[in-house]
């Protein structure tokens, strides 16, 4: 029997407010060696596009509403609160239709 350790915040929680056209990517930085799992949180009543990768400039370009295939872009149903999983000290950015608040927070754990 397998037991999920619970989540431990491992850096601090960044704020993206997601918008049409997508801020600047912010980075969430881990305090541990490879931290790697990141709690996310959709406060919004409208899907977020979630861009993430290893610098700004992929994160925002993941940030965009698909019109087809795109990389490094993940939606966010309204109210998702998930734990995830990137590479350790990624960047983020997101874009919906009106504005939204998008938690992150780096950590480790279920």
């Amino acid at each position: 029997m397998s037991v999920n350790a619970p989540f431990t915040v491992t850096g601090n929680t960044i704020v993206i407010t997601a918008t049409t056209p997508a801020p600047a990517a912010v980075q969430a930085i881990s305090s541990t060696l490879g931290g790697n799992q990141y709690r996310i949180l959709n406060t919004g009543t409208v899907t977020a596009f979630l861009g993430f990768g290893a610098n700004a400039t992929i994160a925002a370009t993941g940030a965009n509403t698909p019109t087809g295939t795109v990389a490094n872009c993940l939606p966010l149903l309204p109210g998702t609160d998930e734990i995830l999983t990137f590479i350790p000290n990624a960047y983020f950015s997101a874009n919906a239709t009106s504005s939204t608040v998008i938690y992150i927070t780096p950590g480790d754990g279920s």
